[in-house]
């Protein structure tokens, strides 16, 4: 498996040529860029395919893949909500992170399907993000870039079986599951969804977390929480998973890079790269 690492675990406004820097020299195999809000560094809506092109050139002269793309975009511009146009303007986010994915070379873009609230009941947020998505599974294709359903504190597809119900019923090989690992401890077993998901993941994050803590707080560094990584490391190799595992954690206030060259060694751990005799 390769190491990989998330834009959103560098400071604010970081340049892009210093992540690729900074990551390389963490020793990761990849970068996992996002399409940010406009004026942010690296990726945007805005972003032309000559300037997109020129990240890949910079990721490629550090030596690192970029395999993914990543947006917060979609909490503000659900494909869930129940405004037309907020729904539109969310598919028009998708298709960038596909047109943007397809210039890169990266096979995947992250996508938070839709959000359970008070205005948005739970069939409501199934039915419309599964039709806007039906349709992005065409241009996926066209384009030849899968879109990972991600599973976030969203209140939505609660259950691995609800979750492989819900991207095979898109019917597209371009559709499936980007999961993430930490996010699912508060209500499940990540070894228990990777087995039931198997070859409909595409795409792995990880993070940890003490579910006793009962909020946000409770994210820690890998190694640090109560995921069982021994049990999530044998189920993805049951299912033959061989792709990224992508790194999204916090940074620490005293110093925000040391958490990039931490999470390297924790995923060397993680991986299996990596063993420590009992002394």
């Amino acid at each position: 498996m390769l190491k990989g690492v998330n834009q959103w675990c560098f400071p604010e406004g970081y340049p892009l040529e210093r992540v690729f820097e900074v990551s390389r020299e963490a020793g990761y195999d990849a970068v996992e860029l996002n399409v940010n809000p406009e004026g942010g560094v690296g990726l945007t809506m805005e972003t032309t395919a000559a300037e997109a092109e020129q990240i890949g050139r910079l990721a490629r002269q550090y030596g690192l893949q970029l395999r993914s793309i990543s947006t917060s975009l979609l909490w503000r511009h659900p494909l869930s909500s129940d405004d037309a146009a907020v729904r539109e303007q969310g598919g028009r986010i998708v298709r960038k992170q596909l047109e943007l994915a397809e210039l890169l070379g990266a096979d995947t873009v992250l996508v938070v399907p839709g959000a359970v609230n008070e205005a948005t009941s739970y069939d409501a947020c199934y039915e419309r993000s599964l039709k806007e998505l039906n349709g992005l599974a065409r241009e996926a294709e066209q384009r030849g870039v899968r879109i990972g359903v991600e599973n976030v504190w969203n209140k939505f597809l609660l259950s691995p079986l609800e979750m492989k119900q819900y991207v095979d019923s898109i019917d597209s090989p371009n559709v499936g599951v980007y999961f993430d690992v930490g996010n699912i401890l508060a209500y499940g077993f990540p070894q228990q969804w990777i087995r039931i998901l198997g070859a409909r993941i595409f795409k792995i994050h990880v993070k940890d977390f003490r579910p006793g803590v009962g909020t946000g707080q409770g994210f820690v560094p890998l190694l640090a929480g109560d995921v069982n990584w021994p049990e999530v490391r044998a189920a993805l190799q049951e299912i033959g998973y061989t792709d990224t595992l992508t790194a999204e954690i916090g940074r620490y206030a005293a110093d925000p890079l040391q958490a990039v060259y931490d999470t390297s060694h924790h995923l060397n751990v993680i991986i299996g790269k990596e063993r420590h005799s009992e002394v």
